[in-house]
C-alpha cells in the first residue's frame, strides 16, 4: 500500500522570492524592449536616409571594442586571481589577524573571483568602447607626406597612430597595475606573501608571479617612455606648441634614456623571477626613480634657467621658426597673400569711382537687426516665424550678382494658442512654407527691406521657377516630430498656408516626399509612441497605412549624426538650389596632434557678439580642414555629404570608414557652388591664429612687436566684433567678389589697447558657378598689412567719434522722440578710396509695443572726417566734398522730406520758425498717442498709416535741425 503526501503550501519566504523573481524578470523584459525599441527606430531612421551603414559601423566598433576592453581586462585579472589563489601555500601558519580575515572572504571566494573581473572588465569594456574613433582612425590612417622637423616622422603617425599607441599603453598599464595590486593581495590573504618579525617572506610561485607582472608593467612603461618623446611634439613648451630647445636638448634625450633604464629594470625583474633575487631589480628600480627626478625633472629645469632664458631669443629662433611653418600649413592660412598698405586719410571729391562697384553693393541691412520688421512684415500668421538672426547669400538676378538677406518661414508651434492639441501639433501643423530673400543693399523710403522674395504664396524671382518648392519640413525650428502622409483620394490635412479659394481660410496639403520611417504598422506604431512617450501615436485615427515620422529635423542635427567625425559650422544658413530650399552645413576636421602647431580653444575662436561661447570645456585643437559641405533638403530632409577638401588626409581615413557615404565634389551642380561661401568659424579661428601667426620670421615673433588682436564689438563690450559678408574688391582683385572680412589692432598690453588698426583681413567666399569645381581663387586669404606711419581708427575709435560728435548726437536725439529707440547696425570697414571706410547704418524702432526697426540714417567716416545723411549714396557724397564718384544701392531713395519754409531776405534758405518746430513735435505726439492706440486695438492697418505720420514728422523735425545748423 502506498500513500501519497499532500502537496505542502508554499512558504511566504518562498512565494516572496518567487514575486521578486517575477517582478525582476518584467522589469528586465520592459527594460530591453525599450532599449530595444531606441535601437530599432534609430536604425529606421537612418536606413531611410541611406546612412544605415553609419550606425552599423559605430554599433559594431562600439561592440567590438566593448568586448575587447572587457576580456583584455577581465582576462588578466581572472587568472592573476586563479594564479595566486591555486599556487598558495596549502600547509602554512597564519597570523590570528589573516585567520580572520579568511573566515569573512571565504564564503565571498567564489563571488570575488568572478565578481572583480566582470567588474573592472565592464568599466575597461565602457572606456574601450568610448575610444572606437581612435582605434578606427589607426587601423584606416594615411599619411600625408609631410615630415615632422624634428623626427622625420610622416605627420600621419602623429594624427592617427600616436592616440592609439598613447590609449593602448594607458589601458595596458591600467591592466598590468591592477592584476600587480591583487595578486599581492590575493597572495598576501592566503600566505604566500608573509610580513613579520622584520622580515618579508615571498613564496616562489607568488615570487615568479609577481615578478614577471612588475617586470611586464615596466617592459610597457618603457615603450610609453619612448613614445613620450614624440608627444613632445604635441604638447606645450613655453610660448609654443612642441619641444623648444629644452625639450629637444633635455627633454626627449632624458625620455630615450628613461626608456632604458626601464627596460633594464624589466629585466631585472623577469631574471628575479627565475634565480629569485629581489636586490638587484629593487636597487634598479630606487635608480629609475633617481633618474627620473634628475634625467626628467632636474635636467631640463637647468638647461632652461642657465641657457635658454639667459639667452631666449637666440636659442629658440629655430622652434619658433618650426611653430611658424606648422601653425600656418595646420590652419590653412600658408598662403596668405600680405600686401603693405599706407591707408589714405583724406577725402576728396570724385575719390570713390574706381570703387563704385563695391559701394553699390555695400549691405546697410543688417541681419541680426530686421529680423523684427521681416517677421511683422512677412509673418501673417502667429504660428510662423523666422529666425531671430537671418543669414546672407548672394543670388544672380538679371545677370547680377545680388548680396541678399535671407531666410525661411518656420513654425512656431508655441503660439497655437487654443488650437494647441496633440492632433493640430502633429498632423496640421507640419511645416513652415517659403524663404524671404531681401536685397542687402537697398531700402524703401520708409527704411523698410526691399523684398526680393516674399509673400504667401511666395512670389518673387525664385518662385518664378515652376519646380519651386517652397514648403519647409525641416529647418532649425521644426517641431520635434510631425506625421505625415496619406493614401491617395484622401482629403489633406496639413495646414499649407493660411490663404484659400472660395472664402476659405486656408490652403492644406499631403506631403508626398520620402522624409521619415514609416509607421503603417502596428509594431512600428508602437515603438515610436515609446520614444517619443505619445500614446495618440499608437491610437490616432490620423496614423494611416502611408504614414511617416520626421523627426531629428534640425539640418545640424541631421549632418552631426549621418557624418559623427565632423564638428560643424554654428551658421547653417537656407539657399535655393535647382528649384529647392537646401540648408548648407560646413565640416570641419580637426585634431590636436599636429606637431608643432599652435593649440586654439575653438570654443573661444569662435565666439563674439553675435555668437556666445559654447557649453563646450574641452575643444582645444591645433589642426582644422573645411573638408565637407553638407546640403538637406528642406523639403524631403535628404542630407548628402561632398568632398570639399578631398586631400584632407583625416577625411580620407573616415572615408574608408565610411565607404561611399560621401560624394566627390564633381558631383555639386553648378546652382549649389553659386550659393558655397566661405565658412564663418573656420575664418574666425583663422583670424584668432594670425593674430600672432601673421609674421614669417622667429625675431619678430620672440620680440612680440607685432601681435595682433580682433577688436571688440563697439556695441558689445568684452565680445570681439563678428566677420562680415560683403562682395567688395579688395586692392589687387580686378572685380569685386563675395567676400568675408575682419580687422586687427594692437593687442592689448595690461588690459589695455589702442584702437588703431594694423591689418585688414578678407578671404575669397565665392565658389563660383561651374558644376563640380572650384571658383580660382576661393580660399584665398588676403591681408592688408597698415603701415605704422598712418593712423587709421579702429572700430571703437570710429564708434567714439561717432557717438560724441555733436552735430550727430543732436539728430540722434530727434530720432529718439516719441518713446523710440535707435539701434545700431554691423561696422562696416571697407577698403576703398586708398584707404578705410566705414559705414553704420541707424536704425530706429518704437521703444514699447510692436518693436519694427526701419532704417532712417547712415553714418560714416573716412580718416578723421564723418557724415549722417538719410541714405548711404548721401552720406558718401557729403563725406567726399559733395561728390563721392561712386553711387550706394540706395541712391533712387527718397526719404520723406516734408516742405520747408524759405526766408525770401536770406536767399531762399530754409530757416526752422519755432511755430514749425513746434507744429512738427505737435504731429510727432499726435502720430504717436494714435499709433499706439491702435497697437492695442489690433488694427494693424490704422497701426501702419499712423507709424508712417509718425516717420514724416521725425524727418520733418529732422529737416528743420538741418535748415537751423545751414541757416
Amino acid at each position: 500500500m502506498t500513500s501519497t503526501s499532500a502537496p505542502q503550501p508554499a512558504t511566504p519566504s518562498t512565494s516572496r522570492r518567487i514575486l521578486g523573481i517575477s517582478v525582476a524578470i518584467i522589469a528586465a523584459v520592459i527594460a530591453a524592449f525599450f532599449v530595444f525599441a531606441s535601437l530599432y527606430t534609430e536604425f529606421l531612421w537612418f536606413d531611410q536616409l541611406d546612412f544605415a551603414r553609419v550606425l552599423t559601423t559605430q554599433w559594431i566598433a562600439t561592440a567590438t571594442m566593448f568586448v575587447i576592453g572587457f576580456l583584455g581586462m577581465a582576462l588578466p585579472i581572472f587568472l592573476c586571481i586563479q594564479l595566486a589563489y591555486r599556487l598558495r601555500p596549502v600547509y602554512v601558519r597564519l597570523s590570528s589577524q589573516l585567520d580572520r580575515y579568511q573566515e569573512v572572504i571565504e564564503p565571498l571566494r567564489r563571488l570575488a573571483m568572478w565578481g572583480m573581473p566582470v567588474f573592472f572588465g565592464v568599466f575597461a569594456g565602457f572606456a574601450a568602447a568610448g575610444n572606437w574613433k581612435t582605434a578606427w582612425l589607426w587601423a584606416n590612417g594615411v599619411s600625408t607626406d609631410t615630415l615632422d622637423p624634428q623626427f622625420g616622422v610622416d605627420t600621419g603617425f602623429y594624427l592617427f597612430a600616436m592616440p592609439f599607441y598613447s590609449a593602448l599603453l594607458a589601458f595596458v598599464s591600467a591592466v598590468l597595475l591592477l592584476c600587480l595590486i591583487i595578486t599581492a593581495l590575493v597572495s598576501y590573504l592566503y600566505g604566500s606573501v608573509r610580513i613579520g618579525q622584520r622580515e618579508l617572506r615571498i613564496s616562489k610561485p607568488a615570487r615568479i608571479q609577481l615578478a614577471v607582472l612588475a617586470g611586464v608593467y615596466l617592459a610597457v612603461q618603457a615603450v610609453s617612455l619612448w613614445l613620450d618623446r614624440y608627444l613632445t611634439l604635441v604638447q606645450p613648451e613655453g610660448r609654443i606648441t612642441g619641444a623648444a630647445y629644452t625639450g629637444v636638448n633635455a627633454t626627449i634625450p632624458g625620455l630615450a634614456i628613461l626608456s632604458i633604464i626601464a627596460a633594464v629594470v624589466a629585466v631585472l625583474f623577469l631574471v628575479t623571477a627565475v634565480i629569485g633575487r629581489w636586490r638587484f631589480p629593487l636597487a634598479a628600480t630606487a635608480l629609475f626613480v633617481v633618474a627620473s627626478l634628475v634625467v626628467g625633472i632636474g635636467y631640463p629645469w637647468v638647461v632652461t634657467t642657465f641657457q635658454v632664458k639667459p639667452n631666449e631669443n637666440a636659442y629658440q629662433a629655430e622652434f619658433y621658426d618650426r611653430s611658424i611653418a606648422s601653425t600656418k600649413e595646420a590652419y590653412g592660412v600658408a598662403d596668405m597673400e600680405v600686401t603693405p598698405f599706407t591707408a589714405t586719410t583724406d577725402t576728396a571729391p570724385g575719390q570713390l569711382r574706381a570703387d563704385a562697384e563695391t559701394t553699390a553693393s555695400v549691405r546697410i541691412m543688417d541681419p541680426a537687426i530686421i529680423s523684427p520688421t521681416v517677421r511683422q512684415l512677412q509673418q501673417y500668421r502667429s504660428y510662423y516665424q523666422f529666425a531671430p538672426e537671418l543669414d546672407v547669400d548672394r543670388y544672380e538676378i538679371d545677370g547680377k550678382s545680388q548680396d541678399t538677406v535671407v531666410s525661411v518661414r518656420d513654425l512656431d508651434l508655441t503660439k497655437l494658442g487654443g488650437g494647441d492639441s496633440w492632433n493640430n501639433r502633429a498632423a496640421v501643423y507640419t511645416h513652415g512654407y517659403g524663404l524671404v530673400a531681401l536685397a542687402g543693399n537697398q531700402r524703401t523710403d520708409d527704411g523698410e527691406p526691399v523684398f526680393l522674395e516674399s509673400g504667401i504664396p511666395t512670389s518673387g524671382f525664385l518662385s518664378k521657377s515652376e519646380d519651386f518648392q517652397p514648403r519647409v519640413y525641416f529647418g532649425e525650428s521644426s517641431p520635434e516630430y510631425s506625421i505625415v502622409g496619406a493614401p491617395k483620394g484622401t482629403d489633406p490635412v496639413e495646414i499649407d498656408y493660411p490663404r484659400g479659394q472660395d472664402g476659405a481660410s486656408d490652403t492644406k496639403t499631403t506631403f508626398e516626399g520620402d522624409g521619415g520611417p514609416r509607421i503603417g504598422n502596428t509594431f512600428v506604431k508602437l515603438l515610436y509612441a515609446m520614444k517619443f512617450q505619445s500614446e495618440q501615436i499608437l491610437f490616432s485615427n490620423l496614423v494611416n497605412s502611408e504614414s511617416q515620422i520626421l523627426y531629428d529635423r534640425d539640418p545640424k542635427v541631421r549632418v552631426q549624426k549621418v557624418a559623427p567625425y565632423l564638428t560643424l559650422d554654428n551658421d547653417p544658413y537656407p539657399s535655393v538650389v535647382d528649384g529647392r530650399i537646401v540648408w548648407i552645413v560646413d565640416g570641419f576636421t580637426t585634431s590636436a596632434s599636429y606637431p608643432y602647431s599652435k593649440t586654439v580653444s575653438l570654443r573661444d575662436a569662435i565666439a563674439d557678439s553675435r555668437t556666445p561661447a559654447s557649453v563646450v570645456s574641452f575643444d582645444n585643437i591645433n589642426y582644422i580642414r573645411n573638408s565637407v559641405k553638407a546640403t538637406v533638403d528642406a523639403y524631403d530632409g535628404s542630407v548628402k555629404l561632398y568632398a570639399w577638401d578631398d586631400e584632407d588626409p583625416i577625411l580620407k581615413a573616415w572615408q574608408k570608414v565610411y565607404p561611399s557615404t560621401i560624394e566627390p565634389i564633381s558631383k555639386m551642380s553648378a546652382d549649389l557652388m553659386s550659393h558655397v561661401r566661405y565658412p564663418t568659424d573656420l575664418f574666425k579661428v583663422q583670424r584668432d591664429v594670425l593674430g600672432v601667426y601673421h609674421i614669417d620670421d622667429a625675431r619678430s615673433f620672440a620680440q612680440e612687436d607685432n601681435r595682433w588682436q580682433t577688436p571688440d564689438d563697439p556695441r558689445a563690450k568684452d565680445r570681439l566684433q563678428p566677420p562680415y559678408y560683403l562682395s567688395m574688391q579688395m586692392p589687387g582683385q580686378n572685380e569685386p567678389r563675395f567676400s568675408m572680412f575682419s580687422t586687427f589692432i594692437p593687442a592689448a598690453q595690461q588690459g589695455e589697447s589702442r584702437e588703431v588698426l594694423m591689418g585688414y583681413l578678407a578671404v575669397d567666399s565665392d565658389a563660383g558657378s561651374t558644376a563640380g569645381k572650384k571658383a580660382e581663387g576661393y580660399g584665398k586669404l588676403r591681408l592688408l598689412e597698415i603701415d605704422t606711419n598712418t593712423t587709421v581708427p579702429g572700430p571703437g575709435q570710429v564708434q567714439n567719434t561717432f557717438d560724441s560728435d555733436t552735430e550727430i548726437a543732436n539728430k540722434l536725439n530727434v530720432l529718439t522722440l516719441g518713446k523710440s529707440d535707435v539701434k545700431y547696425g554691423n561696422l562696416l570697414t571697407l577698403p576703398v578710396g586708398g584707404g578705410l571706410l566705414y559705414v553704420q547704418p541707424v536704425f530706429v524702432q518704437s521703444s514699447e509695443g510692436t518693436k519694427l526697426p526701419n532704417l532712417r540714417k547712415v553714418l560714416v567716416a573716412f580718416g578723421d572726417r564723418v557724415a549722417f545723411e538719410d541714405t548711404l549714396t548721401e552720406a558718401l557724397d557729403a563725406l567726399f566734398g559733395g561728390d563721392a564718384g561712386a553711387a550706394a544701392g540706395d541712391e533712387d531713395v527718397k526719404p520723406t522730406d516734408p516742405d520747408q519754409p524759405t526766408n525770401p531776405d536770406e536767399g531762399g534758405t530754409p530757416t526752422p520758425p519755432a511755430d514749425e518746430m513746434a507744429s512738427a513735435l505737435e504731429s510727432a505726439r499726435t502720430a504717436l498717442t494714435a499709433r499706439e492706440v491702435a497697437l492695442k486695438a489690433g488694427d494693424l492697418e490704422k497701426f501702419a498709416a499712423e507709424d508712417k505720420k509718425l516717420t514724416a514728422a521725425i524727418e520733418r523735425l529732422l529737416a528743420l535741425e538741418d535748415a537751423a545748423a545751414k541757416g
